[in-house]
């Protein structure tokens, strides 16, 4: 890499409010936030909204639409193209 022209890399917490859930990974986001880790040592706190322990997809509480469902009845509603 090119020195000088790349952000830091390091250490970073990132915690999940909704689910109370937090892990340390290593990324070039900052904070000025810090928290003290399992190893005794303070990192800088990152707060995310959703991680894969509270997504849907991940948590198996995701939503299966009726595509095929949803397409007929506007089909039904509004009429059907083509056919000129």
């Amino acid at each position: 890499m090119k020195p000088g022209i790349h952000p830091a890399y390091g250490p970073v917490v990132f915690r999940d409010q909704a689910a109370n859930y937090a892990f340390l990974t290593r990324s070039t986001m900052t904070s000025d936030k810090t928290i003290e880790w399992e190893d005794g040592n303070t990192y800088p706190v990152v707060d995310v909204e959703i991680s894969n322990v509270s997504h849907p997809f991940y948590t198996g509480t995701a939503r299966v639409l009726d595509t095929a469902g949803r397409v007929e009845r506007f089909e039904r509603r509004y009429g059907r193209r083509g056919a000129n």
